[in-house]
């Protein structure tokens, strides 16, 4: 207990830039990969085969390679192909495209549960494909994957972690981590540390999608 009480009086505000960071990357590639992930399954969901088949396989690919994989390529291939991207835009590139990948995949699960009949009704009405897309089926796809959308926010915090795996200019939780336990005695407090506020971090989301969910629920 002394160790932690020790460490968090020295390191203190470090831990709390860190987490800072975190939420940082979190939120920006969640609110970048949820756009993305948006624009996909619209596109998907128009009658042009070959469109939908170049997604289907953007989709798949992205939802099943290991981010660590895919943040590899992006900072040591890439370059090879004369494409250039910072350490910080790397991280959140391979999170934003890992995102919006399952973002797609989750709302057409819950495009799926949309009636038929509430798409024959609005169209019967006079009502375009795309007004029936956006005020018809994507509101009730949305409320329909509330959860999955929080665990894979919660799944997005923790993959945060990959910037640890580069030359980030910042240090998020675990990159502050790794340094403690490499430069001083204090690996297992901070590792317990980072432990709390991560569990702590993902309990909040996790408590936030909850409520969410049972506001939507009432909206049904």
């Amino acid at each position: 207990m002394q160790g932690v009480s020790g460490l968090l009086s020295a390191y203190g505000p470090a831990f709390g830039q860190a987490l800072l960071l975190t939420w940082k990357l979190t939120a920006i590639s969640f609110v970048a990969g949820f756009a993305l992930g948006m624009v996909v399954t619209v596109l998907r969901l128009l009658p042009l085969q070959t469109l939908r088949f170049f997604l289907t396989g953007y989709v798949e690919i992205f939802r099943n390679i290991p981010s660590a994989v895919l943040l590899i390529f992006i900072v040591f291939a890439l370059p090879d192909l004369q494409v250039l991207i910072d350490y910080e835009p790397s991280v959140i590139l391979t999170l934003t495209l890992v995102c919006s990948a399952f973002t797609a995949d989750y709302l057409r699960t819950g495009i799926n549960t949309v009636g038929g009949g509430q798409v024959e009704a609005a169209m019967s009405l006079g009502m375009r494909p795309m007004s029936v897309i956006f005020a018809v089926v994507l509101p009730q796809a949305l409320r329909a994957v509330v959860q999955p959308m929080t665990s894979l926010l919660i799944a997005l915090m923790l993959s945060t972690s990959l910037a640890s795996q580069v030359p980030f200019p910042g240090k998020e939780l675990t990159t502050l981590v790794a340094k403690l336990a490499n430069d001083s005695a204090a690996g297992m407090p901070a590792f317990a540390v980072a432990a709390v506020l991560y569990v702590a971090s993902g309990l909040l989301i996790a408590w936030a999608g909850a409520t969410l969910e049972k506001k939507v629920r009432i909206l049904r």
